[in-house]
């Protein structure tokens, strides 16, 4: 059995504030260390009224001064927005705080759209140097020498587990170059899974931080007593990402009881498709669903994410998994 682990991205739903958002995230990550989670996970977005994660190291660090032993961990931190001297400052600090607890993960997605990425004095460009970024900041910190003019301060010689996310090919490659973990975004980008994780394994070289390949894929989760109301928890995320489609992000919208209402068949089926990766019912349905993906996937953790609009589902879904793959 892998380990398993939470991604959240403290969702902001319509009837919401941000502060409420943050403080459900602080529930989530207790409960999840209760129940037995490896790892609490938080993504970098930008711009995006329905996420209250943009400052992912400082809520990270919110989320480990909440908690006594659960791991917290970047998933990610978008490296090509960001100075990676500064990323190893921070992460150096956390890490000071809460030693053996923190994992930074890096993407190359600017989180955002075009107009954020150049108030975030970044260029589409940027995203091409993500290899040579990702090696000046492991400079910054485990690979770190003494008589190096440059260094993190925190974050020198700290040996902070720096992992590779993706959603294609190119992440899988490059953190098999590296020889350090990776982990893929199956929850929305399911379509080159397979091959990223086979490319990882297949041209994985040991390194100073892994002798082995160690990958992690996610899974949208939506668990209920009933599969109706399991079914319907689903709906506010098939609605974010349909408001998103048509240009019109914003928070989570409430759960409606016909999807097929409110979308047309081509949105409705490319949705579907982005969430093809999703266990959605009961608790036996959705043990189903769990054990066929890391049947096929033979991931060494998994990583489980709940979009639903009441905090309550959430936490009822979070609990239904750990009963599941955790007992």
């Amino acid at each position: 059995m892998p380990q398993v682990s939470i991604l959240d991205l403290a969702p902001v739903p319509e009837s919401g504030t941000v502060a409420e958002s943050l403080k459900n995230a602080v529930s989530i990550a207790q409960a999840a260390e209760r129940w037995g989670y490896h790892r609490y996970w938080m993504a970098e977005h930008h711009n995006m009224t329905g996420i209250a994660s943009a400052a992912t190291a400082i809520v990270l660090g919110h989320i480990a001064s909440r908690t006594q032993h659960i791991r917290v961990g970047s998933a990610g931190i978008m490296l090509p927005n960001h100075p990676p001297y500064i990323v190893a400052e921070q992460f150096g600090t956390l890490d000071a705080l809460y030693p053996n607890r923190v994992d930074l993960g890096l993407g190359r997605a600017p989180g955002t759209d075009g107009k954020t990425l150049r108030a975030l004095r970044r260029s589409p460009n940027d995203a091409e140097q993500f290899p040579n970024d990702v090696q000046e900041l492991l400079g910054y910190l485990a690979e770190a020498e003494d008589t190096d003019t440059i260094k993190a301060i925190p974050g020198f010689q700290q040996n902070i587990p720096v992992w590779i996310l993706g959603s294609s090919t190119f992440g899988a490659q490059l953190a098999a170059r590296l020889g350090l973990p990776y982990a893929f975004a199956s929850h929305f980008a399911p379509d080159h899974l397979s091959h990223a994780l086979t490319l990882y394994r297949k041209q994985f070289k040991p390194s100073r931080y892994l002798d082995k390949p160690y990958a992690a894929a996610a899974l949208n989760l939506f668990a209920a007593d009933t599969d109706h109301h399991a079914r319907r928890m689903m709906t506010s995320m098939q609605q974010q990402f349909i408001n998103l489609r048509r240009g019109m992000p914003g928070r989570m919208q409430p759960p409606v009881e016909d999807i097929k209402a409110i979308a047309d068949p081509y949105e409705l089926a490319a949705v579907n498709h982005a969430l093809n990766f999703t266990a959605v019912g009961t608790k036996d349905t959705v043990a189903r669903h769990l054990t066929q993906f890391i049947e096929q996937t033979q991931v060494d953790e998994l990583i489980l994410t709940c979009n639903a609009y009441d905090i309550s589902d959430r936490l009822n879904s979070f609990k239904i998994g750990a009963e599941i793959l955790l007992n």
